[in-house]
């Protein structure tokens, strides 16, 4: 194209339409659940690290008088209590949840989107190209009166508005030009030509374009929702001749609409004006006193998989909401055939004219929303988060960029425009939604593995730690040196990094879950003394039966409880991985419990070796077996039935 012209300038940069919305969606993401749920978690055990490790070097330099001894064997302990392997386990988890996902043709750009995907617990979705296939087809032409277009006059004027606009041309754009090309009617455009244009936008939702024929005619034409539409018209055209737009018509054109709306149908107007008093720089105020010419329907059917993916997501503990910008009979017939309760339906102009108050309330009980702007959609994502909701947003469009971004989790499609998928966390190579479902139960999964691990390592921590102050209290000699500490914590951290392929229970994967820190901290103080008292079992017993009294009996004293920290330590991993019976009800992957069982091997091995020898263990007596055997099998059982008690008292394990 070559020529010249004289532009006008109203905005520019951040000020534009793009340019708002492109800064809606810049600069630092906000904190995520997950995000959220790992500072929390990570900040309490820190602390707890930070507050135990001082009392232990007091309790130690004050008992034994050697000041060194006790620095170096309290920064051993804060070692041992420092989750070192958290962050690699949240990492693998994450990216064996992805790795699965990239498996059924999911591109998970945010690692932290899988776990998020499990916690979710509302999903709110755009309507066109994510409920529906996105497969608009021109379906009816019709009058203003609502007879047949048997002249194809309401079919000419949109193709016109359609052909000549400079816009990205949306859906049913092409939906026109396509039902145009199939008529052999292209040839029309070539009597016109393109004089001026009023752009799009959310507020007015129409646009149009002046044209002008061979004999220097010309025409604005509309085309638009049919609402904002009868706005701007003044009259109608019916019967070979133009009639005012009187209010029994205008009842009967929405009458029209909402017939066609009903039937599932996207409904557009078109108008025009012919007598026009300007010959150039039109504007939205020339969009007045319009003659309506007629209708255009659409039909873009849900997706086969769409109500059975919604099923599925309420069965799994997620509330699904639409937030469409569509007419609200139209997104209310979409929402009923995919099986979402349309008695709870709100409009973008009724919540814009709510207070603060109101509009908090409705959008935790309304699941369909119509005719929002984009940046009420980030509105509504906002105050969900704000009611301590975990939510998902499902879009494709321009106008969910900033959605997307709001939301804790973004979800997108491989047909998406750019803008939308460059938002996202996640995207979707298919069509088919039933990978939501799996995306929402490896998330679940992963988060599982996450905690299970989390709370292994607290609940053992916090149960060492009063072992070990306990010891270092009233053994005349430490309880174990660094070096044992170390190669125990070392050994107990390589039993667990099989946790990420291990399994979850299926009652677990059946609600959202979410990180909570006080669940932590419950879940400390109530198992992680249990293996205290079987370490003060073990010193009991290595100091009466065994006569480990002196420091002469030292290394004999260490070596035993060597072995039965390390032990109690590895089992606790069967012990938390399941709220059921371990070993009977729920048994672990074949890769957990073969590194376990290697690890315990090795443990019971090492003080019968000369590595063992090397760092001041010796080789125990086979009658303290026995007793150990019976001491751990004592510490499984009221484990269990301390596990149990929990249950019933808190109903939450894991």
């Amino acid at each position: 194209m070559s020529g010249s012209a004289v532009g006008i300038v109203l905005a520019t940069g951040n000020q534009t339409y793009l340019g708002t919305i492109a800064r809606s969606i810049a600069g630092h993401r906000a904190a995520t659940a997950f995000d959220k749920g790992i500072s929390k978690v990570s900040f309490l055990l820190v602390r707890f690290m930070l507050v135990m490790i001082p009392f232990v070097f007091l309790v130690n330099g004050l008992t034994k008088g050697d000041w060194l001894e006790a620095f170096i064997f309290a920064v051993s302990v804060a070692v041992g209590l420092t989750p070192e392997m958290f962050p690699m386990i949240v990492t693998a988890n994450l990216s064996k949840g992805a790795l699965t996902m990239s498996k059924k043709k999911t591109i998970v750009k945010d690692l932290n989107a899988i776990q998020n995907f499990g916690a979710m617990n509302i999903l709110c979705t755009d309507k066109t190209g994510t409920l529906t296939c996105d497969q608009i087809v021109l379906e009816k032409y019709i009058n203003a009166d609502g007879s047949q277009d048997s002249e194809k006059r309401i079919l000419r004027h949109a193709y016109f508005n359609s052909f000549f606009q400079t816009g990205l041309k949306n859906l049913m754009d092409k939906a026109i030009l396509s039902h145009v090309k199939e008529l052999s009617l292209e040839y029309l455009k070539d009597n016109y030509k393109k004089v001026d244009e009023i752009p799009f936008d959310f507020t007015r939702r129409r646009m149009s374009v002046v044209v002008e024929d061979r004999q220097g005619k010309r025409q604005i034409i509309t085309k638009g929702a049919v609402e904002e539409m009868l706005e701007i018209c003044t009259f109608a055209e019916f019967d070979g001749g133009v009639h005012p737009f009187s209010s029994e018509l205008k009842r009967k054109a929405q009458e029209i609409s909402e017939q066609m709306n009903r039937q599932g149908m996207r409904v557009i107007a078109v108008a025009q004006k012919s007598y026009l008093d300007k010959e150039c720089d039109f504007c939205v105020e020339d969009e007045s006193d319009m003659v309506l010419i007629g209708y255009l329907a659409f039909l873009d059917p849900p997706k086969p998989s769409a109500a059975r993916t919604i099923r599925q997501l309420h069965e799994h503990g997620i509330e699904v909401k639409i937030l469409s910008g569509d007419n609200d009979a139209v997104v209310r017939t979409i929402a009923r055939q995919v099986g979402i309760d349309t008695h709870n339906a709100l409009t973008g102009p009724e919540l814009a004219a709510m207070t603060d108050e109101e509009r908090r309330k409705a959008v935790g009980e309304v699941t369909v929303f119509s005719k929002l702007t984009p940046l009420q959609k980030t509105q509504i994502i906002a105050l969900l988060q704000e009611q301590q909701h975990t939510v998902g947003f499902l879009g494709d469009g321009i106008n969910d960029a900033a959605a997307l971004r709001q939301s804790d989790i973004g979800i997108s499609v491989d047909s998406a425009v750019d803008i939308a998928k460059e938002s996202a966390d996640i995207i979707l190579l298919e069509k088919d939604l039933m990978v939501l479902e799996d995306g929402v139960l490896e998330g679940r999964k992963t988060f599982g593995n996450i905690i299970k691990y989390v709370k292994m390592t607290a609940s053992s921590n916090f149960g060492n730690m009063f072992s070990v102050m306990a010891a270092s209290a009233f053994l005349p000699f430490l309880p174990m040196l660094p070096i044992h500490l170390l190669i125990q914590n070392l050994l107990y951290d390589v039993s667990q990094t099989t946790i990420p392929f291990d399994r979850m229970d299926a009652e677990y994967l059946r609600k959202p879950r979410k990180w909570d820190a006080s669940d932590l901290s419950r879940f400390m103080i109530c198992i992680g003394p249990i293996s205290s008292v079987f370490d003060i079992v073990t010193y009991l017993v290595l100091w009466y039966v065994f006569g480990c009294t002196s420091l002469e009996h030292q290394t004999l004293f260490q070596s035993g409880w060597f072995i039965e920290g390390l032990l109690s330590q590895t089992l606790i991993v069967h012990m938390i991985r399941t709220r059921k019976i371990p070993f009977i009800q729920s048994r672990a992957s074949w890769q957990v419990t073969g590194l376990t069982v290697l690890v315990m091997a090795i443990g019971i091995l090492i003080p019968f070796t000369p590595l063992g020898h090397s760092i001041g263990l010796e080789s125990l007596p086979l009658s303290y077996f026995p007793w150990l055997v019976g001491i751990l099998l004592t510490y499984c059982i009221l484990t269990q039935l301390v596990k149990s008690w929990y249950i019933r008292r808190f109903v939450k394990w894991l």
